[in-house]
């Protein structure tokens, strides 16, 4: 029973040094460089990039870089570096950093959100989870605003069906751009896809009714038809779940973190020099 049992730990223990050599790039001098080594690396430079995903040239890039960066190291601790003293200072700050910032990431991950606070979240909320307005609109573009003029006091009397039947044939048999053989149809777009005056004027105009003056733009002056605004369904709750509870993770780890440093400050003892020194100079 006990050579079965030392059997099975040397399996195991080959096992796992093969899960690591797996994860071995490449050795320098007998140190290993792996693929979360590159990782942090790509992290460091685009931060939703993943090594694994890009091009073999890329990857041989990287590791080429890990590669120097191994040996400059080898070779600054050969010439005494860090036996400097400006060296000791910055080990100094570098330490004073990294148990700052792993003090934040503690209190952050420990920041908790339950499932009801996401879903209140998100009903109070619900207009943020919509896509942008849109509209189904047409346009009949002309040279000059005394056409466009014309074309508008020829529409201002017709209402409804009327009004877009006209539209439509004067759209064909006047509009100079593309979609004039279409009745002037643009079909459906989002304010950020026109230009400015273009959009401005579109989104003023309430469904079923033309604007009563030219719209000036680069391209010339339009006539425009509202068909509709169309509001869309807000996103599915499931969808932004995630984001919600890292969001409300960080503004309770925001407020958690003010709070200490309010009360780590009442209880310190703070001299601020630079107080003292303006009121010497008074």
């Amino acid at each position: 029973m006990l050579k079965l049992a030392k059997t099975s730990l040397l399996a195991l223990s080959i096992v796992a040094s093969s899960a690591l050599a797996s994860d071995i790039l490449v050795t320098v001098n007998g140190k290993n460089i792996t693929k979360q080594d590159a990782q942090t690396f790509v992290t460091s430079q685009a931060p939703s990039a993943i090594f694994a995903d890009l091009k073999p040239e890329e990857r041989e890039m990287i590791k080429q870089r890990l590669i120097e960066k191994e040996l400059f190291t080898e070779l600054a601790a050969k010439e005494g570096i860090d036996k400097q003293a400006e060296f000791k200072r910055n080990m100094v700050k570098l330490k004073a950093e990294l148990l700052v910032n792993m003090w934040m990431k503690g209190q952050l991950d420990n920041a908790v959100v339950s499932d009801s606070e996401a879903k209140e979240f998100y009903a109070k909320n619900i207009d943020k989870f919509r896509e942008p307005e849109s509209v189904k609109a047409k346009h009949i573009l002309l040279k000059t605003e005394a056409e466009a003029k014309a074309i508008i006091d020829e529409l201002k009397p017709l209402k409804g069906a009327k009004l877009l039947e006209k539209f439509v044939v004067l759209a064909k048999a006047k509009s100079t751009g593309p979609s004039g053989k279409n009745g002037g149809d643009l079909g459906e777009f989002t304010k950020d896809k026109m230009v400015p005056e273009f959009a401005t004027a579109t989104w003023a105009l309430k469904d079923g009714s033309i604007t009563m003056k030219a719209v000036k733009t680069q391209f010339g002056y339009h006539v425009i038809y509202l068909e509709k605004k169309i509001k869309p369904d807000p996103v599915v709750y499931d969808k932004v779940k995630e984001k919600i509870i890292a969001s409300l993770k960080q503004k309770q780890f925001a407020t958690k973190i003010s709070a200490v440093a309010a009360e780590l400050k009442s209880k310190a003892k703070i001299v601020d020099m630079t107080v003292e020194t303006n009121a010497t100079k008074k």
